[in-house]
């Protein structure tokens, strides 16, 4: 039996006293790549594989330091696994996904016996009546949907003062390399689930921010991808202006192949209609040598203020330019607090429209409005109101239809700032190939009570322009992640992951997490 082979026995030892030993950081399991070779040569079984996910996942996840990214575990796992097993010894093979487990951000509706519940009590009943976009292709690639994972509630859109990777439904998620900090949101779950080595991907969503940030503090890949690549059907929405989902990997390779997978038009997404055109297998274009003879933009306004972060960019930038690269510092982006506030406007717009239509596609869950989500949160405040309020679903439902000139008016100031006369006009004036800032500061702690306290951030420009953008681990800061993000014009996603692809082989800045308590010296947690 598969079980008996020392290949495989040795990993699920080495996933099990990973966890029991906490003081002993886990190391990075073997990628897919590896996976797919050992499962070639009969070393390995998508069963066994997923055993050993489930493992991993029961050790770090359920006990030992309790990082709650994953919201729920799928039942129908060993099954999959099986039937694709047997696919392999009849010689099909579905592509390099085949028999590899992958978890999905719990606002992806899955047709099956899990839950999509964006994290709130409040969706807990009926499963979702179909596979969104994204997960039947995932199943089409051969992938074994193994569960979902834990995220910021309805996605960090509920209130301001909100503390990311808290759900209703999954808790607080922590972050691997110190358990005191925040995993970011809100596609918190799915970062720290690749981070912490259960899968090695998984599917998050963004709006602004919501893939990158989590990749960057959790150490990982993360690919927020342009607005029409991959279908947003059946995924809980804030807005359709900005939605998308996107890959989490611990390589810019891995993430390449699962972007692969679920890029491509889809009839139920009427945005994705040119994406046929654009997907394509991004694996071919991972050149080591990708850099030689490219420009790259420094846009300093979106690095914040830490001088370490500052530390960790001059470190990038002294990289691009040994591997060949152009670095021109510093790229001006204009309208950016301007463009802050029109998008605001405009998502509270849209969230009112679009996350209530997806209410009203659900049968047997308490509520089928924004309008039934507040009172049920109300009549509930002890389980979902008890760290922070529910103001921007308040606030939705006081806004008017997207007819509402407030909204156009915002709508058309948010693109016109952030791509034609922001990301496009920087590319076009300097010549450039590609613009770079820290996505994030170092992982902040945790604080339920007055939420989050973040440093920079650089996802905003090109997440309203609707436009690429790829983290990649730079350094650490006192043994925090800090990455780097990556972001061009609509479509530039082979020329940005060639980018990325190299500058990750000329850095190698990856480091597993430790699964430490907190930072080490940190005064406030009483350590020397």
């Amino acid at each position: 039996m598969v079980g008996n082979r020392p290949h495989v026995a040795f990993a699920v030892s080495c996933a099990i006293a990973c966890a029991c030993a906490v003081a002993a950081p886990p190391q990075d399991p073997p990628g897919i790549e590896t996976l797919q070779q050992q499962m070639a040569a009969g070393a390995l079984d998508a069963r066994a594989l997923t055993r050993e996910a489930r493992a991993r996942i029961d050790a770090l996840d359920r006990s030992g330091p309790a990082l709650h990214a994953v919201i729920e575990l799928n039942p129908d796992a060993d099954a999959i696994a099986a039937r694709l097993d047997a696919e392999r010894r009849h010689g099909r093979l579905r592509g390099p996904l085949h028999g590899i487990p992958v978890l999905l951000k719990d606002n992806i509706d899955t047709g099956d016996r899990m839950q999509t519940t964006a994290g709130s009590l409040a969706l807990v009943g009926a499963p979702a009546p179909r596979d969104a976009g994204v997960a039947a292709r995932l199943r089409a690639a051969g992938a074994v949907i193994l569960g979902k994972t834990n995220l910021s509630e309805w996605s960090n859109f509920r209130s301001d003062r909100s503390t990311s990777g808290w759900s209703g439904r999954g808790g607080l998620t922590r972050n691997p390399y110190a358990l005191d900090r925040n995993a970011c949101g809100s596609s918190s779950g799915s970062a720290v689930a690749v981070a912490a080595g259960y899968v090695p991907a998984a599917v998050g969503t963004e709006t602004d921010g919501s893939i990158v940030c989590p990749a960057a503090v959790n150490g990982i890949v993360g690919i927020k991808p342009t607005v029409g690549l991959v279908s947003r059907a059946g995924i809980v929405p804030i807005s359709r202006s900005q939605d998308t989902a996107g890959a989490m990997a611990r390589s810019v390779q891995e993430a390449a192949l699962l972007l692969s997978a679920i890029a491509g038009s889809d009839p139920r997404d009427p945005s994705t209609a040119e994406a046929d055109a654009h997907a394509t297998d991004y694996t071919r274009f991972l050149d080591a040598g990708a850099l030689r003879g490219k420009r790259i933009g420094v846009v300093r306004a979106l690095a914040g203020a830490d001088p370490r972060v500052g530390e960790v960019l001059e470190r990038s930038i002294a990289a691009l330019r040994a591997a060949g690269a152009e670095v021109v510092d510093d790229v001006e982006l204009p309208h950016l607090d301007a463009l802050g506030k029109a998008e605001m406007t405009l998502l509270r717009y849209e969230f009112k429209a679009d996350l209530g239509a997806y209410l009203a596609t659900r049968r047997g869950v308490p509520v089928r409005s924004i309008a039934d989500l507040v009172e049920w949160n109300r009549a509930h405040a002890d389980r979902e109101l008890q760290w922070f309020g529910q103001d921007r679903l308040e606030d939705a439902l006081k806004r008017g239809s997207l007819a509402d000139p407030a909204y156009r008016d915002a709508l058309e100031k948010a693109r016109r700032m952030a791509g034609p006369e922001g990301i496009d006009a920087a590319l076009a004036a300097h010549r450039l190939d590609a613009l770079m800032a820290p996505t994030v500061g170092p992982a902040w702690t945790t604080d339920l009570v007055n939420g989050d306290h973040v440093d920079g951030g650089s996802s905003t420009p090109a997440a309203v322009a609707g436009y690429p953008d790829i983290t990649v681990p730079a350094g650490l800061v006192h043994g925090l992640p800090v990455g780097i993000s990556f972001f061009a014009g609509k479509w530039s996603e082979p020329r940005l992951l060639g980018i990325a692809y190299a500058f990750e082989q000329a850095t190698r800045a990856r480091r597993a997490p430790t699964l430490a308590a907190h930072v080490e010296g940190d005064p406030a947690a009483g350590t020397p």
